[in-house]
Parts: structure tokens; C-alpha cells; sequence
């Protein structure tokens, strides 16, 4: 499934403030904490809790966010279905890396094991 330049753009200008009290409450209403939430972005993208908190403060664009992300370099080992998309077929850069993120939220609201999220085992 392709994303259309109209999605990737609407991806583009969405706020990580927008989205992260989402993620907060999936992970919460599934048993896991904020501070596992805040690992998984932090192995995802390189930033610490208080650049995180920063990007939510000055309403980041996902763009923002992504563009100053060192991302994992495991990264590429994250797969599957998110939102109807195929991670491994989304062809523009910044969809995948919001995608990486949704999938990562989506493995520990599941309970899945750190290990595994952070792809380390």
C-alpha cells in the first residue's frame, strides 16, 4: 500500500504534541508506563527525556522532530502493518519514521518485551 503525497504531507505537519498524550494513554490503559514509553522514543531517535519534553513544549512538527533525530540504527529492523501500511514498503522517509514510531507504541501497549521492542535480543 502506497501513502499519497497528501498523507506524507498531513504526517509532515502534525505536532508530536499533538500525538504523545495518544501514545501516554495506550501504553497506560495497557498496563505499561510513561517511562517505558519515553525509553522506546529515546532508543528510537536519540533524544533524552528533556529534549523530548522540549519538541512537546515548542509543538514540533513531526518534520521538526524526525529532522533532528539521530534515528537507531537499528531502526530498519522494525516490520509489520501500522495504520494499514507495510512499514517496509513506505517509500518516503518521514511517513516510515512516524510509522517506526506508531509500531514501537503499538509492541509496548501490547506487552511485548523491551528486548524485543528495542530490537536488542
Amino acid at each position: 500500500m502506497k501513502t499519497t503525497p497528501k498523507h506524507d504531507e498531513r504526517i509532515a505537519k502534525m505536532t508530536f504534541a499533538s500525538v504523545y498524550p495518544h501514545y501516554v494513554t495506550k501504553v497506560e490503559k495497557k498496563g505499561r508506563t510513561q517511562d517505558e514509553l519515553q525509553t522506546v522514543i529515546t532508543w528510537l531517535t536519540g533524544f533524552d527525556n528533556n529534549q523530548i519534553q522540549e519538541y512537546i513544549d515548542s509543538k514540533a512538527t513531526f518534520e521538526t522532530f524526525f529532522s533532528d533525530a539521530t534515528l537507531n540504527e537499528n531502526a530498519h529492523l522494525i516490520k509489520g502493518v501500522i495504520c494499514g501500511y507495510r512499514i517496509e514498503e513506505i517509500e518516503t522517509p518521514l511517513t516510515k519514521h512516524v510509522r517506526y514510531l506508531d509500531k514501537l507504541v503499538d509492541e509496548l501497549a501490547k506487552g511485548r518485551k523491551m528486548e524485543k521492542i528495542l530490537r536488542s535480543a
